[in-house]
Order: structure tokens, then C-alpha cells, then sequence
């Protein structure tokens, strides 16, 4: 009898690991993964933060441990998949949502070391740290990649413009792994969200303007919520996804409709 599909989506036995996860996005992946019996690495810059999101999660009968890593620092997103491989003997699935943009206004006013930074934590981090996990994913048959992007890689968003530059860097770069690793049983995709409600994103849904332009151009005329990315990227981590490589899953309320 073939597999029911609902078996499919359960993550009982997966170890995933989830980078800015001490609060928004991240958070909620990681309680949802967990809530499909996935064992979860929550990972921030600053340890007490993940430390209490982990406790949370045991709280609600979920196996979470806590590791600190800067994604912007290459030494350390390495160090991060070894400690999960030595804590948890490897790792299925690994989901890049850790991201910085220390500028917003016009490219004129970022000098080099803000473009550098941006790179770094969204793009270059997740290379690295999934670069540590291809011979451990390998040799489990497999896992898959869920990078966080946003809206603003696929239509550069007025003043976000190396923000928008590095998503849309990172998107190219899920592709390049879809197809470089797929022989080995890797998948990566990309989900872009929309304009949801976090502190990271404050500085736009804190804005009348801005949230009103948001409200009125997009079909679901609400801003978006973490829990509403936390199921797609649950789809994606689990075998209902087995057929889904270089994909980009658009969350953004019809916005970009």
C-alpha cells in the first residue's frame, strides 16, 4: 500500500536546524518542524535568545537544544553544523533564515563594509553552512534546504536595494544547489515572503504609508505572520516535497500577483 500522504509529512526522526530563530520567522519554523516531530537546533547570534526559544519549545513537548552562531561569520556558521552533527549525529534539514539590513534608503548612502555585511550574513552564511552539511546529508540518503528569501529578490523594493540584491542572490544560489547536490538526494528551495509582521520588518508595517500601499496593492489585504510561512516551509522539509527542487514558493498575500 503506498504511503498515506499525511505520513509523509512527519519529520519524526529528521534533525533540522534553523538559523535566526530566536524570534519571527525563524521562531515559527522551528516550533512547526518540531510539531512535526522533527528534533530542532535553533540558532541566533546571542545564545540566551535561542536558549529561551528552546525552552519554550521542550515546554511544549518538542526535543530543541540551542547553539549561537553569527551567520556573518564564516568560522561560525561552520562551527554550527559541526556542533548539530556531533550533538545529533546529522542533520536532515537545514533552513536559512538568519538575515541583516543595517541600511534602509538609496544604495548611494551604503558604504562597502554595509554591502559586505549584507552579503555575507544572507548570502555567503548559508553557503557555508550547507557546504558543512552536504557529505552528512549524503550519507543519509538525502535532506533538504529551505532558504528564506523575500518578495524583494524577485522585484527590488524601493529603499531596500542591496537587501533586495542579496535575496535575489540568494534565490540564484538555491538553484545552483538544486542542481549541483539533487544527485544526491539534497533539495533546496526558496520561500519569499511578502511583508510580515516582525521586528525585523518594523521599520516598514510601523509605517502608514507604506503598510497602506502594502494593504491595498495585495488580494489578502492583511500583513503577513510568521505562522503564515511556518506550514509551506513544513511542506518543503518533508517527503510531501520529495518532487520539488529549485523551487520558489511565493508568501506574499498576492502582491506580487
Amino acid at each position: 500500500m503506498d504511503e498515506s500522504i499525511k505520513q509523509r509529512f512527519d519529520l519524526t526522526g529528521k534533525v533540522a536546524v534553523v538559523t535566526g530563530a530566536s524570534k519571527g520567522i525563524g521562531e515559527a519554523i522551528a516550533r512547526a518542524l518540531g510539531e512535526f516531530g522533527a528534533t530542532v537546533v535553533v540558532s541566533s547570534r546571542r545564545l540566551e535568545a535561542v536558549e529561551a526559544v528552546a525552552e519554550q519549545l521542550r515546554a511544549a513537548g518538542i526535543t530543541a537544544s540551542a547553539v549561537a552562531a553569527h551567520m556573518g561569520d564564516m568560522a561560525q556558521a561552520r562551527a554550527l553544523m559541526d556542533e548539530v552533527i556531533a550533538r545529533h549525529g546529522g542533520v536532515d534539514i537545514i533552513v536559512n533564515n538568519a538575515a541583516t539590513n543595517p541600511v534602509f534608503g538609496p544604495m548611494m548612502n551604503a558604504d562597502e563594509s554595509v554591502f559586505q555585511k549584507i552579503m555575507a550574513v544572507n548570502v555567503q552564511g548559508p553557503l557555508e553552512l550547507c557546504k558543512r552539511a552536504v557529505p552528512v546529508l549524503r550519507s543519509r540518503g538525502g535532506g533538504s534546504i529551505v532558504n528564506i528569501a523575500s518578495v524583494g529578490g524577485l522585484n527590488p523594493e524601493r529603499m531596500l536595494g542591496l537587501y533586495s540584491v542579496s535575496k535575489s542572490a540568494l534565490i540564484s544560489l538555491t538553484k545552483v544547489m538544486a542542481k549541483e547536490w539533487g544527485g544526491m538526494g539534497i533539495r533546496a528551495n526558496a520561500i519569499c515572503p511578502g511583508l510580515i509582521k516582525t521586528k525585523f520588518s518594523q521599520a516598514l508595517w510601523q509605517n502608514d504609508q507604506v503598510l497602506k500601499q502594502a494593504l491595498a496593492m495585495a488580494p489578502i489585504s492583511r500583513i503577513g505572520m510568521p505562522q503564515d510561512l511556518a506550514g509551506l516551509a513544513v511542506f518543503l522539509a518533508s517527503d510531501a516535497a520529495a518532487y520539488c527542487t529549485g523551487g520558489v514558493f511565493v508568501a506574499d498575500g498576492g502582491l506580487t500577483v
